[in-house]
């Protein structure tokens, strides 16, 4: 069931090319086009993109889940913010595995209103648990060393897929559930959204900018501190002065209107980036680093 199979030539094989030459060869020695079966009811073959580190490995490694605007831009790229991560994380010796839960429904992107759209409470929390279940079966990932990261419309999925009371989460895990966790800027990360009861057993890192007005950081930190509060391993950085996206490199502080009554910021912040490239990476080697693996 979790056997890889190789979709046919397509933007996939054109991503992951293109991350091999930002990564020039030094960090990745390996970069796949991957597909494996979501866990949601019509088992969707989700296609993505696995990064490789140098080396025979084991490694740990990472799910990563993309934004509203999906994982590849309008040229066939691996959108910018999510293959610098790939190259940051891989450089630090974690195998990154990208599932594509919109191209994989022929679904465009979910940033406005209007249209189907893969949901974060349901098929993408599916699909994030595929990947994981795919990673597993890997001989060069350690099972039980695999971390999830999303960012924005990828956040959420996080916050939901982590949830202690998920219903997405498979009954049988032999080889352990998601160890760590990091959401970016989430979206519906609030009590009206999450529900009053949300908690979670996973360690949980939320990033997100105490400027943003598109994911309020507010509701989002007053409702994962009521977790913490609650006994939940959550832990909080809100960067001063960040908008959304503020880890995407390169990107200039715009603003936009992705609904008619609403305009919205997004863009980089070099201080928080710089901050985010280390305090991450930090804190999932702190849960799946094994302990004498050098960091």
């Amino acid at each position: 069931m979790n056997a890889l199979r190789t979709p046919p030539l397509s933007k996939y094989l054109l991503a992951a090319t293109l991350v091999g030459w930002l990564a020039g060869g030094r960090t990745a020695k390996a970069l796949e086009d991957v597909s494996f079966p979501s866990l949601d009811a019509a088992a969707t073959e989700v296609h993505g993109v696995l990064v490789k580190p140098v080396g025979p490995g084991p490694f740990p490694a990472v799910v990563g889940m993309h934004g509203c605007g999906g994982l590849f831009n309008r040229q066939g790229k691996l959108v910018a913010r999510e293959s610098a991560w790939a190259e940051t994380l891989s450089a630090r010796g974690y195998v990154v595995l990208f599932p594509d839960s919109f191209g994989s429904r022929h679904l465009g992107g979910a940033c406005a209103d209007g249209g189907p759209n893969a949901r974060p409470w349901a098929e993408r929390s599916y699909d994030a648990y595929g990947a994981l279940r795919y990673l597993q079966s890997l001989p060069f990932v350690i099972g039980d060393r695999i971390g999830l990261v999303g960012w924005s419309h990828g956040g959420g999925t996080v916050l939901f897929t982590v949830a202690a009371a998920t219903e997405t989460r498979p009954a049988e895990l032999p080889k352990g559930d998601f160890r760590a966790a990091v959401a970016f800027y989430p979206g519906w990360c609030s009590a009206r959204q999450l529900g009053d009861s949300w908690t979670t057993k996973i360690p949980l890192l939320l990033a997100i900018g105490d400027a943003d007005d598109w994911t309020r950081a507010r509701p989002c930190v007053e409702r994962l501190q009521s977790a913490i509060d609650g006994g939940a391993p959550v832990r909080i950085k809100t960067y001063d002065g960040a908008y959304h996206d503020f880890d995407w490199p390169g990107m200039v502080v715009h603003s936009w209107t992705p609904h008619p009554d609403r305009t919205v910021h997004t863009g980089e912040n070099a201080e928080a980036r710089t901050d985010a490239l280390s305090r991450v990476p930090a804190f999932l080697d702190e849960f799946l680093k094994p302990r004498g693996v050098e960091k």
